[in-house]
């Protein structure tokens, strides 16, 4: 794996998902390694330790406390590789230039036709963000009932992001499933963290400035996923948007 997704907001990626030729310099270290500052080693216990919760819930365990992020908060903006395209590296999360093992670009401005932009998603409208984990649990029904979200709300932005695992094996369910809406790959699970992702499934509810509405942790019928949609898209309108 490369580092951070890193290339300009005008470039096209190759698909090896290297960033466009540049002069030499010094080589940028991989998203959060433990060494990369003075909290290095901390930022990367608390993704392992909530790449454990995920596994332990999946599994039927409760681990209990983790609630995603509050309501009213802004949803952290992330740039990661989709997981059928080429493109190869961790999940940029860089809020400003220059951030070291977070990104050299920010992730706002890393797009592509192989990248999974929050940003990106946020400016066509209010959002629903699923992260799934493809081993120790099923979030395959959440995920198939997000499917007729989308089809039914084509103004509503629906895509998910897979915590770790095995990419092929990401692929291959994605397939099986016909998920038409975008799936992300965080290889080595820094959303986690960020997001506060502990249970499998994980649903947030997002307006289009990037304020999160709701979140639902775990498996919830799909009239009451609908029903979050819809009340979604009205207040999003109530708040001024006009899709």
């Amino acid at each position: 794996m490369s580092g951070p997704l890193d290339f300009g907001p005008d470039a096209e990626p190759r698909p090896s998902a290297r960033p466009r030729a540049e002069p030499p310099r010094a080589p940028v270290p991989k998203l959060r390694p433990p060494w990369a500052s003075r909290w290095g080693w901390l930022v990367g216990a608390l993704v392992l330790v909530a790449i454990a919760l995920i596994t332990l819930n999946t599994l039927g365990g409760d681990a209990g406390g983790a609630k995603g992020l509050a309501p009213g908060t802004r949803i952290p903006p992330f740039a990661a590789p989709l997981a059928t395209g080429g493109l190869e590296g961790d999940v940029n999360v860089a809020r400003r230039p220059d951030s070291g093992s977070a990104g050299n670009t920010p992730a706002c401005d890393v797009r592509g036709p192989d990248v999974l932009n929050s940003c990106q998603l946020l400016e066509r409208g209010p959002l629903v963000l699923a992260f799934l984990a493809t081993r120790g649990g099923d979030c395959t029904r959440t995920l198939d009932d997000l499917q007729g979200v989308h089809r039914r709300h084509p103004e509503l932005q629906v895509a998910a992001v897979a915590i770790r695992g095995d990419r092929d094996d990401l692929r291959t369910l994605i397939a099986e499933h016909r998920w038409t809406f975008p799936v992300g790959y965080d290889h080595d699970g820094v959303l986690a963290g960020l997001y506060g992702v502990a249970v499998c499934p994980h649903v947030a509810f997002v307006y289009p400035d990037g304020t999160v509405r709701g979140t639902v942790l775990g498996s919830e019928p799909a009239d009451e996923l609908e029903g979050r949609a819809r009340r979604l898209l009205d207040a999003a309108r109530e708040r001024g948007w006009t899709g």
